[in-house]
């Protein structure tokens, strides 16, 4: 091979790599219907399936802080009615202590009214063995004396 042949050669080669006939629409087209295909049976779906899983995500997410708001707002009553329901409670409380405290107060003066009516029962009593006691005293002071007298003058 000369040196002219291999020249026409590579011109021809290269020609041919930039030659426009019908395989470069026939490629274009090929490309496009490729691209519809692939489109109509990956893309779609790839991306009707993101955008579902995308749909459910986000509803999950809203239904999620719909109830965490919920949940919040229940804490929230229910921290209320507990505060309600632990000043009732203190209320009842208070009243109790209160009526436990007349109860109580009425028991200790009924118990002191009756410790004085014993005490005065006894005082009574004592005065009256007192009486007796110095009655009978008197009766020996004077017995005494008049033997005490009678063995003075005898």
């Amino acid at each position: 091979m000369s040196e002219q042949s291999i020249l026409l050669s590579h011109a021809h080669q290269e020609r041919r790599m930039f030659d426009f006939d019908a395989t470069l629409p026939l490629m274009a087209v090929q490309f496009l219907i490729l691209t519809v295909i692939l489109n109509a049976i990956f893309y779609k779906p790839l991306s009707n399936a993101l955008d579902n899983r995308d749909d459910y995500v986000r509803g999950n997410l809203r239904e999620a802080k719909d109830r965490l708001e919920q949940a919040k707002n229940l804490a929230a009553q229910y921290e209320q009615e507990l505060a309600v329901t632990r000043r009732q409670a203190q209320v009842l409380l208070e009243e109790a202590r209160a009526d436990a405290q007349k109860i109580a107060t009425g028991e200790i003066a009924a118990a002191q009214k009756i410790v004085q009516a014993e005490l005065l029962n006894v005082q009574a009593e004592i005065d009256q063995q007192k009486q007796s006691v110095l009655r009978d005293l008197e009766v020996q002071v004077g017995t005494f004396s008049q033997q005490l007298l009678t063995k003075l003058l005898a």
